[in-house]
């Protein structure tokens, strides 16, 4: 007895040390990205479009207005729901979250269910952390070509959403036109290359963006290139930007496989300066 005891001990101190670490390695990352918010940052102009296609000047036009200071780096508070099943038994639970994001470089996605049993964790472009009251391991990866291209195709299609400073015309990002409504982005950072098509309305808004996204979100588990998608409304004004409060976003997005398993509204964004 004394044997299972002392054991059971070691296990739940094991479990706690290894939330600590997680949650230390969370905040070193979030501190890192921020450092990277520019201290005294452009302002934009339409000059900075003028060589871009039609829809995709059209996408800037609407969600950055002109003399608004241009801040890559974007901090999101949401609440919503996160299903932990399938299409057809989705088992939605009520969730709120915290991102910071910074393309090219990387995100982190801290998140916890509000209902049911609760699960914690994080995403980031390194790794995939999730726990079952709050320190049993349910999801443990990260640390592979996998995984970091994965997660680049996730937080480059969220800047679309989100941080639309961050995919002005520069090294590492082109446009082009695909049709009349339709603006692909192609966001490059190191090896890592990723395609995304944002169909933008009359008015300039980016009511869907979809892409082809390296994943085992099938029944294989295998990683393979499969459609994922978003579609954005509820637009509201934030500090110069005007951007989608409610993003419903999933798997074999325009087949008949799609759900969305991201159902997010947004409570606030911001632009913080950096702490250096």
């Amino acid at each position: 007895m004394f044997a299972v005891l002392l054991m059971l001990i070691l296990i739940i101190l094991t479990l706690a040390l290894l939330w600590q670490f997680d949650a230390r390695a969370d905040r070193a990352e979030w501190r890192r990205l921020l450092a990277l918010q520019p201290d005294d940052p452009p302002r934009f102009d339409q000059s900075m479009i003028a060589d871009l296609p039609e829809p995709a000047r059209r996408y800037f036009t609407f969600t950055i207005q002109p003399g608004t200071a241009l801040f890559p780096v974007a901090e999101i508070d949401m609440t919503g729901d996160f299903s932990l099943g399938s299409k057809d038994r989705p088992a939605y639970q009520p969730m709120e979250a915290q991102q910071i994001l910074a393309v090219p470089e990387g995100f982190v996605w801290s998140m916890r269910t509000r209902g049911g049993l609760p699960i914690s964790g994080s995403d980031t472009a390194s790794w995939t952390r999730f726990r079952m009251l709050w320190v049993i391991p349910v999801a443990r990866l990260g640390g592979d070509p996998d995984h970091t291209r994965s997660a680049f195709g996730r937080y480059a299609g969220e800047a679309v959403i989100w941080a639309p400073a961050a995919l002005l015309p520069a090294p590492g990002v082109s446009w082009e036109a695909v049709a009349e409504n339709i603006a692909r982005v192609t966001v490059r950072h190191g090896n890592l290359s990723q395609a995304i098509d944002v169909t933008i309305d009359s008015e300039g808004r980016p009511v869907v963006v979809a892409f082809q996204r390296w994943s085992d979100a099938n029944p294989d588990k295998v990683h393979r290139l499969q459609p994922f998608g978003a579609t954005l409304s509820d637009f509201r004004d934030v500090g110069g930007y005007r951007l989608p409060f409610h993003v419903e976003a999933g798997n074999m997005f325009g087949t008949k496989e799609y759900f969305p398993f991201f159902i997010a509204d947004v409570t606030e964004i911001r632009f913080p300066q950096a702490m250096k």
